[in-house]
């Protein structure tokens, strides 16, 4: 099957070698990430059979409103109803085959094809009149859509099996995460911008994006360094105690886990709460941050909106296959190709805080993950040079077992494994769940 982008799906028939013999506890085969039909298999057994982040439903908040964009390689619209429902339809006439919508956002009444006139009405259902002719109805035409979308507290993920676990099965344990960063907004709502976005391309391969807490202090040496001198000198700053503290450090209590489903989260919350009068101080010093305490407190007490406060609205969580939440922004991977990525970080914004407070925020996303920002240019980087790396065939194998059967590992009875801050634990969930996956026929 050919897609929009001109790459070719394969069949489950497809000529590819035995995923069993390229995924161990241990280690990974080099192949996986290199190899075309590896990743034309992924898009069919991973991509449209498990559930997808889309978009937040904060990017399409009126009738009418719609984005675009690609998911498992389909041209697809997101797009709200006059009945408040969101739904996911495929970017396609079913005439021949134009997409119907070509902007990335707006509003619509309709989606119209400019090659023969077709229109669609925003449920996807066609509205013009058919040629009696092809022995079709009007019910038989209507865009294709997916037939499950569903949400979490605004998240919306859509899935193009039309069975499977349900969306709450399916963030399982990591839904709490979720709730760390909507929690940080004294309503529990965010804002998302679909025009406010950094697109970001790296020529590797998406899984590469994970949940890595080992190499902070070498990919990110410089930035780390930067972000310090900073805070030379600085009474009471949360950023101070903490480097004092070093988050990243296996002598602290931050935890690498991995869950069930390939989900990942680096969790720093308990060294955080070591830290909680830091961050609300920190908090209260800040632009409209005075204005922001009073309206969090009003809301949950001084104790709660401490805590609260202290996670610092950032869970660094993974969600299986291509969502991350971490700080103020949301990131959505994009696989193209085996050896292509495109990445989309969009900001995060507080419902009722001051404007300040949300500029602030802005400015701090782009600092580390913007255009000209110092942290994200570094994780492209390595990802294209560690691409360049996987494709050589001598002793093919990459290792994930830091941290395994350690003594920082452990297992809980919602099937989390733990490790420290450093262990492999992450990168072991997702290669679990990816084997899972790709045996499944």
């Amino acid at each position: 099957m050919n897609t929009s982008n001109g790459a070719v799906i394969a069949s489950s028939s497809s000529n590819v070698p035995d995923v069993a013999d390229l995924v161990f506890d241990d280690r990974v085969h080099s192949r996986i990430f290199t190899d075309p039909e590896i990743f034309n298999l992924e898009i069919e057994r991973i991509f449209k059979r498990t559930w997808q982040f889309a978009l937040h439903e904060s990017e399409i908040p009126n009738a009418g409103d719609f984005k675009t964009f690609e998911l498992a390689l389909e041209p697809v619209i997101a797009v709200r109803g006059k009945d408040d429902s969101i739904k996911i339809l495929v970017n396609r006439c079913r005439h021949r085959g134009m997409q119907v919508c070509e902007q990335r956002s707006g509003n619509a009444s309709r989606f119209q094809c400019w090659y023969h006139g077709w229109n669609y009405a925003l449920d996807g259902s066609l509205l013009s009149e058919v040629d009696q002719a092809t022995g079709m109805t009007q019910d038989d035409l209507g865009l294709g859509q997916l037939p499950r979308v569903d949400n979490y507290r605004g998240f919306v993920f859509a899935s193009f099996a039309e069975s499977g676990p349900s969306l709450e099965e399916h963030l399982g344990e990591t839904r709490r995460f979720f709730d760390i960063m909507l929690d940080y907004s004294p309503t529990g709502r965010v804002r998302v911008d679909p025009k406010v976005v950094h697109r970001v391309k790296y020529d590797g391969n998406w899984k590469q994006v994970g949940m890595d807490g080992y190499h902070v202090h070498f990919v990110h040496r410089s930035v780390v360094d930067i972000f310090s001198s900073r805070k030379e000198g600085t009474t009471g700053s949360a950023v101070g105690a903490l480097h004092m503290e070093d988050p990243w450090s296996d002598a602290s209590s931050s935890r690498a886990r991995g869950f069930p489903y390939g989900h990942a989260a680096l969790d720093l919350l308990e060294q955080r709460m070591a830290h909680a009068d830091d961050y609300l101080e920190e908090v209260e010093n800040s632009p409209g941050g005075h204005i922001y305490l009073e309206k969090m407190t009003a809301i949950h007490g001084r104790d709660k909106a401490k805590e609260m406060i202290a996670m610092h609205g950032d869970p660094h969580l993974g969600v299986f296959p291509n969502l991350q939440l971490i700080h103020d922004h949301l990131r959505v991977v994009v696989p193209i190709s085996a050896s292509h990525t495109e990445v989309h970080m969009y900001p995060i914004m507080l419902e009722d805080v001051p404007a300040e407070f949300n500029t602030a925020r802005l400015r701090h996303h782009e600092d580390f993950y913007g255009p000209a920002s110092f942290g994200s240019p570094d994780d492209a980087e390595i990802f294209e040079r560690t691409q360049n790396g996987l494709m050589a065939e001598v002793d093919p194998w990459i290792m994930v077992n830091r941290g395994l059967g350690g003594e920082g590992e452990q297992h809980e009875s919602d099937g989390t494994t733990t490790g420290n801050i450093s262990a492999e634990v992450t990168q072991r969930a997702q290669f679990a769940e990816w084997r899972r996956l790709m045996l499944q026929h």
